[in-house]
């Protein structure tokens, strides 16, 4: 077989700008068929951006796209899928009210005779994929009801369903845990000995190694190598990614924890998997949350929070019982929090990002009572700009339009306007590259230095063991251990998180 057909994608010189920020600059990609592409960079590197050139979301200025020897230009997602090119998005965009069968076929009903949507077909559609794929989703189940993780597969099976030559996946494992992604690792395989070529685009470089064949690394808009994956180390990898060499993926530990400030006593939450929580949290003090999906991490978040109503337990801030029954309450009594979902729950897509950054402080730009003070406001937003190393050409700039690691950082920016005593945050490094994690990891550690209280969830061991002081493990809705994060293993985290399931 001659090297020609062997290619299934040629993406070359694609250039994008947008208002003030040149995106893409002469990027090119070569996918063959049959083979899994990694696509690396740091957030902001135009990893993104590239793919929705090709998918049709965005325009591309200049460049040629040839797809299986033929020059193409889609100019809708649709048109794109059509001529075998699917994309399963880091952000879901799901009908979130609708049943997981009617996600997949969105926009496609299948029909007898051309005119009735059939659901006897669908049904069967449906039960073929999953089977193929080995989901075990209930197809009737309204996707709301669903964890992300769920969510996450019924995206990639709807990927699946097109017969596409081409799946792009954008940061597919962000939201899943070890077992799912080995799950999503053997559908990949099954797809590429197929002939379907992968695009596969992650921050985890334990996982790009393992699953790709060639990889290809970005930075701040521009080609910088492709390199076949086994000739590549993690090392390696960070330097072409970053340009430099980060040495350690954590900063120092200069935190020390003082006196209990929160004391938690057997909180559980109604309608929900949080059975029995109690921990402490001592002043300047990282205390991680681990447990498998389901376990009740982010419940317990939630719980302190007052976003989900409690059931019964205590919660006492400085030696006086708080009640937090409400998220306004909570921030009134100097708690913040950072949620998983950004999109669905983090950010105002359609506002700008000085509108993001003071939306939970905005009592404290009141002049007289009456009017806000736009000065205040925009210094406030400069302040957390910089502090947070945010890239955007101006404060103006909508959020949607920064990538993932910079709508973190604003959110993070956000809630420390507010002087928060007690950050709780939940996942604050998904989906977002070594450089910047590092940057939220050293700001978690220096809130912590000025004696906040920080409690953090994380699905990826390393970050709670390189970050946190203590960690607390959840199982089955309850508290299954603490362990000091110094000297403890993975292996004794995953015992105590399987204790009770």
């Amino acid at each position: 077989m001659n090297m020609d057909q062997d290619i299934l994608l040629q993406m070359t010189d694609i250039t994008k700008t947008f208002p003030g920020v040149k995106a893409l600059d002469h990027v090119s990609l070569t996918l063959k068929r049959g083979t899994v592409h990694a696509l690396m960079g740091e957030n902001g590197a135009g990893k993104s951006t590239l793919m929705k050139c090709l998918f049709g979301i965005y325009n591309k200025d200049s460049g040629t796209i040839v797809l299986d020897g033929k020059e193409v230009n889609f100019k809708s997602s649709k048109e794109a899928l059509e001529n075998g090119v699917a994309m399963v998005h880091q952000e879901l965009n799901q009908a979130l009210t609708r049943s997981v069968q009617d996600n997949l076929w969105l926009g496609r009903y299948p029909k007898v005779a051309g005119i009735m949507v059939s659901e006897g077909l669908m049904a069967k559609r449906t039960k073929e994929i999953f089977d193929t794929l080995e989901v075990n989703v209930n197809p009737k189940a309204i996707m709301s009801t669903l964890p992300v993780s769920q969510r996450q597969m019924v995206e990639i099976a709807k990927a699946v369903s097109y017969d596409s030559k081409i799946i792009v996946f954008d940061e597919p494992t962000s939201s899943l845990t070890e077992t799912e992604v080995e799950h999503l690792f053997r559908i990949i395989n099954m797809l590429r000995d197929k002939g379907c070529g992968i695009i596969y685009i992650s921050h985890k470089m334990e996982e790009i190694l393992r699953i790709s064949d060639e990889v290809t690394i970005m930075r701040d808009g521009t080609w910088v190598a492709t390199r076949p994956a086994k000739e590549l180390t993690m090392d390696e990898i960070i330097r072409l990614m970053v340009g430099r060499e980060l040495t350690n993926r954590f900063p120092p530990k200069e935190n020390t924890p003082g006196e209990v400030i929160l004391d938690v006593q057997h909180i559980a939450g109604k309608y929900t998997r949080l059975k029995d929580a109690t921990f402490q949290l001592r002043k300047g003090e990282i205390l991680g949350i681990a447990g498998l999906d389901g376990s009740g991490r982010t419940e317990v978040l939630e719980n302190l929070f007052g976003a989900m109503t409690r059931q019964g337990g205590t919660i006492t801030l400085h030696g006086k019982e708080i009640r937090n029954r409400t998220p306004g309450e909570s921030i009134k009594n100097g708690f913040a929090l950072l949620t998983e979902e950004r999109r669905a729950t983090g950010i105002f897509g359609i506002r700008d990002i000085k509108e993001n950054t003071v939306i939970s402080s905005l009592k404290d730009y009141l002049l007289g009572g009456i009017c806000l003070s736009d000065k205040k406001m925009r210094d406030d937003t400069d302040w957390s700009i910089q502090a947070m190393h945010i890239k955007t050409p101006s404060q103006r700039t909508q959020i949607r339009s920064l990538s993932g690691g910079n709508q973190q950082k604003v959110i993070i920016g956000r809630w420390l306007l507010t002087k928060p005593e007690i950050l709780l945050l939940d996942e604050p490094t998904r989906g977002i590259d070594v450089g910047a994690k590092y940057e939220i990891y050293q700001l978690i550690i220096d809130l912590a230095k000025e004696g906040k209280g920080v409690i953090m969830v994380s699905s990826e061991m390393p970050e709670l063991l390189g970050v946190c002081d203590r960690i607390l493990v959840m199982s089955g809705g309850q508290v299954a251990g603490e362990v000091d994060a110094a000297n403890t293993s993975q292996e004794e985290i995953l015992t105590l998180a399987a204790k009770y399931v």
